[in-house]
């Protein structure tokens, strides 16, 4: 006797029941029920798990196994009452378990089942392997469970049946496309070749019903089945379903897949990618690969780098290698040490200090300017004694547009230094200077990081532009920045708060440009040293003009020599009506309006500088060649195109090759064609077409015969001639009038000398007597004067009065009269502590009736005992007075050494007095020119 127990499998109904039987043929057997093992009829291995609840079941199998053979019954439980076949719940109410014996164990089980061979029991797993059908017929014991089984056969059947074939051929086409969807089944169908032989019409029923998945009814009502022909059919069902379940499966498998986005493959390839090259070792992964970049860059530095940013560089590299590269810190450390690593540690240019060919270079750049290339000189010499240069902080003050932006890029020439500039204008954060911390999302180092960067050198020329037009903000004082960057005392070890290393900026030039030097903090100011570009008179203005910005200018316009002339006396005129400030950028401006205007009109009179183009000749020696122009021509475009090209794409219809000659000619051919005409008609171009390459039939025309045709258009064209009376036609109306508005000023008029932010120029201050005052004088003033010039006529009222009072005892003028002082040009805000002078002489004339010598201008601030004040911009003004046609200026005394600093051809026919008191102002303004007035002179 053997018993067995059941187990689930593959989804199928739970349950399984142990039974003793006997048979007629005097075995007995116990059985064991479930939809899987209930496929062993169908010749299937199939594994059965034992339920712990009834270990007597597994134990009476082992035995009877030793005993009577390897033999047992299974046979499919009717219900799912219990996952134990043996037991079964009570009530709803009462969770006691009922065990089962007995008739009502049998009434459990179908009466058809299977004569299984037990293959193998390891521990609660028992594998069988079903032979043939067997029906309960009656119990002979219940505990155990003990029945008697037939055996059954298939009802006999015809192997010729067209029906049965069929339906079998079905069977097994079906099973094919499951197997070609479904792997898995090739082992199922293996199995049964190893352990039951080839198939027949039963077993392809049995086999086909055992692995469809079927459900448990569905199996049984196969496994109780007698005809073979009716259990084909039903499993034919069986695997047609089985086939729409495994498509189904594929697509959705499929729209799944569908469904991966592009970033998920692309990243499974990406690390598809990165496995095989590290397989293969052509790419290590990506921390060992960024070390490896880092440290082969500072390799070459090790000599030179610092000793404190080497140790950083390994702490930093260490860390690296620790951090996941996904994390954000990796991101941090590993732009720190890209900067780290590609800053020029230790890396000078060489330096050129050769003073001959530093004033080569400053003279070929800058006409002029003799004292700031004075000075450059002069720091390149020092150079030269040394050895080596050290950093200074040079800061060019002046005008716009007199070139200090270009000087310093002229400096940067001279010495062979790499140059970089960075405007400061309107700056008003402190990390652009001094960086960010790398706390910060997207920080980045200062600008001075990034020059060295940049540059790759540790010594460049840093041009640090516009530096007196640095902002103030939230974000602190860009200013109080600047002097840890700008003071060598510091720079040595000047500290960016990105890096968070001391950087040696001791070894770069820094030079700055400002235009008005008041603007500049003190304590960035002493650290600077100053060179002033005053501006360029007429006579500079002329030779720039027509050396630098005329010529450059007209080769950028494409214009030839031979075709234009610009006369001395337009850019005069063009200079004093139209660009009077003190720089030349204005003046640059107005040349390229010239120009833009003579290049149209050259172009409107069809003249074109343009290098001629070629046109490819094609000839035949032996057959006449016939060219395809006419279907060409039909064209609408076509014709347009051939219209508007020179060149005429021809091509003969004989493929041979070996007798063409490829002439060359240039576009202005003997045609006539114009590119520049929007007048060509086809028909005159077609004929021409055909006189250039004779497609005449005739022999003579078809010798081989090389030629090359060169034709230049004439077209004749005037040379344009710009000159003072057409210079209106190109720039339009003068923009300026003469600022001299009197050839001898009248009674209470006096030209005084001022100072902008654009150079020098003269004003008129007038004085006229509106009325009567009641027994004081009054004073009125206009002109938008600042609070200083205000002032400054009060000081000029009271000083007059004591003058005039000394002059002139008996005149009463200032005691009765109330005066109104006006400075012309309203619209433009004035002040400045230079107008004393020219008020008080101006209040004199009105006063004495007197007008002051022809061609005179002052300048100076008096005080109220009369002494004459130094003043500022000596250049600008004494500009300005050459400019206005002024013979005689006075100037303070504290002023000479100034004065006597300029050029030579800026003092030219000039007679300059310097003075310090006003009473000699006095003596030379209302003396005759017949007189010699007892006063310091120096003339030009």
């Amino acid at each position: 006797m053997m018993m067995l127990a059941g187990a689930r499998q593959r989804g199928a109904a739970r349950g399984g029941v142990g039974a003793r039987f006997d048979h007629a043929g005097g075995h007995s057997f116990a059985s064991a029920t479930e939809t899987t093992i209930s496929r062993i009829s169908h010749a299937n291995l199939c594994k059965a798990l034992y339920f712990p609840q009834d270990p007597k079941l597994l134990q009476a199998l082992v035995e009877n196994s030793k005993r009577s053979g390897p033999y047992a019954g299974a046979f499919l439980v009717k219900d799912d009452e219990g996952t134990n076949p043996h037991t079964v719940t009570s009530s709803e109410s009462d969770n006691s378990i009922h065990v089962l014996k007995g008739t009502e164990l049998l009434k459990r089980l179908h009466d058809v089942g299977t004569l299984a061979q037990i293959t193998r029991i390891q521990g609660n797993l028992v594998v069988l392997l079903g032979h043939h059908r067997v029906r309960i017929t009656e119990m002979v014991a219940e505990d155990p469970l003990t029945v008697k089984v037939d055996h059954l056969k298939e009802v006999p059947y015809d192997k010729d049946d067209d029906v049965i074939k069929a339906t079998s051929f079905e069977v097994i086409s079906t099973l094919r496309d499951v197997l070609k969807i479904s792997s898995l089944w090739k082992d199922q169908v293996q199995t049964y070749t190893q352990h039951m032989g080839d198939f027949n019409y039963p077993r392809l029923a049995d086999f086909g019903a055992a692995i469809s998945g079927a459900n448990k009814l569905l199996c049984q009502k196969v496994l109780e089945e007698l005809d073979v022909c009716k259990r084909l059919k039903l499993t034919l069902e069986l695997v047609k379903r089985e086939l729409e379940i495994s498509k189904l499966q594929e697509s959705i498998a499929k729209t799944i897949e569908e469904k991966v986005t592009g970033e998920q493959r692309r990243y499974l390839l990406n690390e598809l990618l990165k496995a095989i090259k590290k397989e293969l070792g052509l790419e290590t992964d990506d921390k060992t690969a960024l070390s490896e970049k880092f440290r082969k860059r500072i390799e070459a530095k090790k000599d030179k780098c610092p000793p404190h940013v080497l140790q950083v560089i390994e702490e930093e590299l260490t860390k690296l290698q620790l951090l996941e590269a996904s994390s954000s810190e990796f991101s941090v450390t590993r732009n720190y040490l890209d900067w780290l690593t590609v800053l020029p540690w230790g890396d000078y240019s060489d330096e050129n200090f050769d003073v001959h060919h530093a004033q080569r270079i400053l003279d070929e750049d800058h006409y002029g300017l003799a004292d700031v290339k004075e000075r450059i000189l002069e720091f390149i010499a020092v150079g030269k004694l040394r050895g080596s240069s050290q950093g200074k902080i040079i800061c060019l003050s002046g005008p716009p547009g007199v070139g200090k932006t270009s000087i310093g890029r002229s400096i940067a020439r001279a010495l062979n230094r790499k140059f970089y500039r960075f405007s400061v204008g309107g700056l008003a954060d402190v990390a652009e200077i001094k960086g960010h911390r790398r706390t910060y999302v997207g920080a980045m180092p200062g600008k001075m990081v990034q020059c060295l960067k940049s540059v790759g050198t540790a010594n460049p020329l840093v041009l640090i532009d516009e530096i007196d037009k640095l902002g103030r903000g939230h974000s602190g004082d860009p200013a109080s920045a600047l002097l840890e960057l700008l003071d060598p005392e510091q720079n040595a070890n000047f500290l960016d708060h990105y890096l968070d290393v001391p950087i040696d900026l001791s070894k770069v030039l820094f030079v700055c440009t400002a235009n008005v030097i008041e603007m500049i903090p003190s304590p960035l100011l002493d650290r600077m040293e100053i060179i002033s570009i005053a501006g360029y008179i007429t006579d500079e203005k002329m030779h720039i003009a027509r050396d630098y910005l005329e010529k450059n200018t007209r080769e950028a316009s494409g214009i030839k020599p031979e075709q234009v002339e610009v006369t001395d006396d337009a850019l005069l005129a063009l200079i004093e009506n139209y660009c009077r400030e003190a720089g030349v950028r204005n003046l640059k401006k107005h040349i390229e309006k010239i120009y833009r205007k003579i290049a149209l009109k050259l172009v409107r009179q069809g003249l074109s500088n343009e290098p001629p183009r070629d046109i490819t000749i094609v000839e035949a020696n032996e057959e006449p060649a016939s060219f395809d122009v006419a279907t060409k021509v039909e064209d609408e475009n076509s014709k347009k195109s051939l219209a508007k090209d020179a060149s005429v794409d021809v091509h003969p219809t004989d493929s041979s090759l070996e007798n063409i000659n490829v002439v060359p000619l240039t576009t202005e051919s003997a045609v006539g064609h114009n590119e520049h005409s929007n007048e060509a008609p086809t028909e005159k171009i077609l004929e021409e077409t055909a006189k250039v390459f004779n497609t005449s039939s005739t022999p003579e025309a078809n010798e081989s015969v090389q030629r090359t045709t060169e034709a230049l258009i004439d077209i004749p064209v005037e040379k344009i001639i710009v000159n003072a009376s057409n210079l209106g036609d190109f720039v339009g109306k003068p923009v300026f009038q003469a600022e001299r508005l009197y050839d001898q000023t009248p009674v209470g008029v006096v030209m005084g000398l001022a100072w902008n932010s654009m150079g020098g120029s003269t004003l008129y201050i007038e004085t006229a007597k509106v009325g009567e005052s009641e027994g004081k004088g009054a004073l009125v003033v206009t002109g938008q004067l600042g609070d200083v010039m205000k002032e400054s006529a009060q000081i000029a009222h009271t000083v007059c009065r004591a003058v005039l009072l000394e002059k002139e005892p008996n005149n009463s003028f200032f005691a009765k009269s109330k005066l109104h002082l006006h400075v012309p040009a309203g619209a433009t805000p004035k002040d400045g502590p230079s107008a004393g002078c020219t008020m008080v002489t101006s209040m004199l004339s009105l006063a004495m009736g007197k007008s002051v010598k022809k061609d005179l201008a002052m300048t100076g601030e008096v005080t109220l005992t009369g002494r004459v004040l130094p003043i500022g911009g000596v250049k600008e003004k004494t500009i300005a007075a050459r400019r206005s046609g002024v013979k005689t200026i006075i100037f303070p005394s504290a002023n000479r050494r100034d004065f006597d600093e300029l050029a030579s051809n800026v003092k030219e026919g000039l007679e300059v007095h310097f003075v310090d008191k006003y009473n000699e102002i006095y003596d030379i303004a209302f003396t005759s020119d017949a007189e010699s007035p007892r006063h310091k002179k120096a003339s030009g």
